[in-house]
């Protein structure tokens, strides 16, 4: 089963295409960035062991999804497709923030990387924290091409599936999406 994370490329690249999935799979990726430093610096493992701190981030990241639900209830059907490639360089940046913010604010990322990287550190040789941060870049190289070729192939399907219809289906896909991910984060 897909995670959350390829479910949201793949409706964002299905419906803004392929460069808009890239580039929400580089802000998911550059999330991995601070997780990464987080889990090797051991504020990951202080964060989750506060219950204070952890529902914090728990609730803002869910507060995040919420309003990117919110967005998604709110978009409009593209009337001209063929212009949509335009729209979406102009909006990389936000598409980049949005898949960074996704990932830095969902703490169970945060419980991956501290149960997940520490099982391949080897306690003698190189310092602990620079192996943790090497396994975090070898995750990020993987991510990077998983999520961009998943984004390239939902994306080739845009120019096929550009009807109103489709649309509709797809938007509340979307929304059905962060709401699953709001769910999931929330329990």
């Amino acid at each position: 089963m897909p995670g959350p994370d390829i479910l949201f490329v793949i409706s964002q690249s299905i419906t803004n295409g392929a460069r808009a999935g890239i580039s929400i799979a580089i802000g998911l990726v550059l999330g991995v960035v601070v997780h990464t430093f987080l889990a090797a610096t051991g504020v990951t493992l202080i964060i989750t062991q506060s219950a204070l701190a952890f529902t914090i981030l728990k609730y803002t990241g869910a507060a995040y999804l919420l309003y990117l639900a919110i967005m998604a209830i709110k978009e409009k059907a593209k009337l001209d497709y063929t212009n949509q490639h335009s729209n979406i360089t102009q909006n990389w940046k936000r598409d980049i923030r949005t898949g960074f913010l996704m990932n830095v604010l969902n703490p169970k990322v945060s419980l991956f990387f501290i149960a997940f990287l520490p099982q391949f550190v080897s306690p003698i040789g190189y310092p602990k924290a620079l192996q943790m941060m090497v396994l975090g870049l070898i995750f990020m190289i993987q991510a990077i091409i998983v999520f961009s070729s998943v984004a390239l192939l939902a994306g080739s399907f845009t120019s096929w599936l550009s009807n109103d219809r489709f649309f509709l289906y797809t938007k509340w896909i979307k929304v059905s999406v962060l709401f699953t991910l709001i769910f999931l984060l929330l329990i």
